[in-house]
């Protein structure tokens, strides 16, 4: 506000100048009847308008327009994103009580997308509000230093690359995971490219990471507490068996892990079993030094199998008995399970017709370009099958498909 009075008060003495003969004692008649008018005219206008100048003006005019654009806009795209919700609900209430899903329970017209006038710049210096400062993403320094300090343990990296991919085949392949499923799910997460150790944002030169998803299929630290929760009696049993073939130093190494795995479980597990829950956990230290086992030759290659098998098993324990082709299971990866099942099981005719806006959010819909491009079901199973074809091409992806 202060701006607009300064800027106000700067522009009074032209208005003054302009009168300046009746100001100094002169005779105000003395002027032309046309002068006398415009000064008049020149002063209602400067005070009717605030005294903002021509620039303000047009940005006032302009941010109007946009603000009713926007409106109508937000009016129009909140009815329809309603209607993506209650169709979804519709959706879900059939499933449970077994009636089939037609097309009518979903709906056929793509969202409204916002193409009107842009936000207009303000020409007058804005004070702007202090954004809440963000939370560093933890690296795999943060996650190292975590588990050594909380847990006094340090995860075993593999001497090799390729050591880690083997063992990753192996364990995938005893699961019931396929060659396919895992080389091309890991063609499209990493490019093809991935060390087991990659993390997003810090790939393909990238310097800073942008999320805490790492690994052939990155796992996010929520997924890695998730899985050790639901999942880590088996990881416990696995690691057993290996500890009971295990003679010498090498087995005081692996019992100090089991020891450690053991409490990561039984803390996972000491909260209720949800997401937001497990998300708690891992913006944590607890969760950091949890996210760490991804790096560790033993326990990472089940952490990355599980994340993929959980959507498997899915998909069978609703019926649904074919396999999942590569596609089928990272969309399920990608939106979760019951989203992602939602897709998987719909006929092929039905998949050419169903925008893909009704599996997403309206707030991830118009953050996601690549759900906007390929705007359908159909559309979306195929780029992600030509982005695997094309990444599995790729060193990466060549060396884990050799490793099974």
């Amino acid at each position: 506000m202060h701006h607009s009075i300064r800027n106000s008060l700067a522009l009074v003495p032209f208005a003054l100048v302009l009168l300046a003969p009746a100001a100094r004692g002169g005779d105000a008649d003395a002027l032309p009847p046309a002068v006398r008018n415009a000064n008049a005219q020149l002063l209602s206008q400067f005070f009717a308008q605030g005294g903002a100048s021509p620039a303000v003006l047009e940005y006032r005019r302009k941010l109007q327009e946009y603000q009713a654009a926007r409106a109508a806009f937000d009016e129009e795209a909140g009815a329809y994103w309603s209607q993506i919700s209650e169709k979804r609900k519709g959706r879900n209430a059939k499933r449970r009580s077994g009636q089939q899903i037609t097309l009518d329970d979903y709906v056929l017209e793509h969202p409204p997308l916002y193409n009107g006038p842009k936000r207009p710049v303000n020409p007058e210096p804005e004070e702007t509000p202090e954004r809440p400062t963000k939370k560093p993403i933890p690296v795999v320094a943060d996650l190292l230093r975590a588990a050594q300090e909380l847990y006094q343990f340090t995860p075993q990296r593999p001497s090799s690359e390729v050591e880690f991919k083997r063992a990753y085949a192996r364990y995938a392949l005893a699961s019931g995971l396929t060659r396919e499923q895992a080389v091309r799910v890991y063609s499209f997460e990493t490019g093809g490219t991935g060390s087991y150790d990659v993390q997003a944002g810090i790939e393909h030169g990238g310097k800073r990471a942008i999320s805490t998803a790492m690994g052939y299929n990155q796992l996010l630290t929520t997924n890695s507490v998730e899985l050790l929760a639901e999942q880590g009696h088996e990881f416990i049993r696995a690691l057993s068996d290996k500890v009971a073939r295990t003679s010498g130093p090498a087995r005081q190494s692996l019992e100090h892990k089991l020891t450690v795995l053991k409490k990561m479980v039984a803390h996972a597990k000491s909260v209720p079993d949800t997401w937001s829950e497990h998300e708690k956990i891992g913006n944590t230290a607890q969760g950091w030094a949890m996210h760490a086992m991804v790096l560790d030759i033993d326990i990472g290659p089940m952490l990355q199998t599980h994340k993929l098998l959980t959507s498997v098993l899915f998909a069978r324990a609703k019926g649904y008995s074919r396999p999942l082709s590569a596609a089928e299971l990272e969309m399920m990866n990608l939106t979760g399970d019951g989203t992602g099942l939602d897709m998987v099981t719909m006929p092929q005719a039905m998949r050419e017709q169903v925008p893909t806006s009704n599996f997403f959010q309206r707030g991830g819909y118009e953050r996601n370009p690549v759900a906007i491009r390929h705007n359908t079901v159909a559309k979306l199973l195929a780029v992600t099958d030509t982005r695997m074809d094309s990444n599995s091409n790729n060193a990466g992806a060549r060396e884990l498909a050799g490793a099974f």
